[in-house]
């Protein structure tokens, strides 16, 4: 996600002439500038600011990370609907420890498509989409309570 140095500034929770001064001296990682604008990328949901050479250690907060958001889609759910000729959901959000299923789900926001074949989370996903933002479920049906989700 790509966002302005206002934008920046708010969730580096510093003003925005520092953060110009940052990006004039080539610290914010991946910052570019398009014509009078500056465009800079987030990581993990902030930019990222290299260190300086003097001065005291920056002072602005690591927050704690949101809980992920994770979609996939089921394909045992799949083979069971071939099988029994059934039309149960097979699009799994995980939230924390929920599971809810639905047939349609919408992401306001950025996402990204995960696929780690030789780490596959708990369910036993190898490919799956990460959010930090709400989805909202479309043709949804219970949700279960699990012990851990990642």
């Amino acid at each position: 996600m790509i966002v302005g140095t206002t934008e920046a500034a708010h969730i580096l929770k510093i003003s925005t002439a520092r953060l110009r001064v940052l990006l004039s001296a080539g610290r914010v990682e991946g910052a570019y500038k398009t014509g009078k604008m500056w465009l800079i990328p987030l990581f993990k949901g902030k930019p990222i600011i290299e260190r300086g050479t003097r001065g005291p250690a920056p002072r602005w907060r690591n927050p704690r990370t949101p809980a992920t958001t994770i979609i996939h889609v089921n394909s045992h759910r799949i083979r069971q609907n071939q099988k029994q000729q059934q039309q149960l959901p097979v699009i799994t959000v995980k939230t924390r420890n929920t599971n809810t299923y639905g047939h349609i789900v919408e992401i306001p926001g950025g996402c990204r498509v995960v696929y780690r074949p030789d780490d596959p989370i708990s369910c036993g996903a190898r490919v799956w989409i990460e959010t930090f933002y709400d989805v909202n479920v479309i043709g949804q049906s219970k949700s279960l309570d699990l012990p851990t989700l990642l």
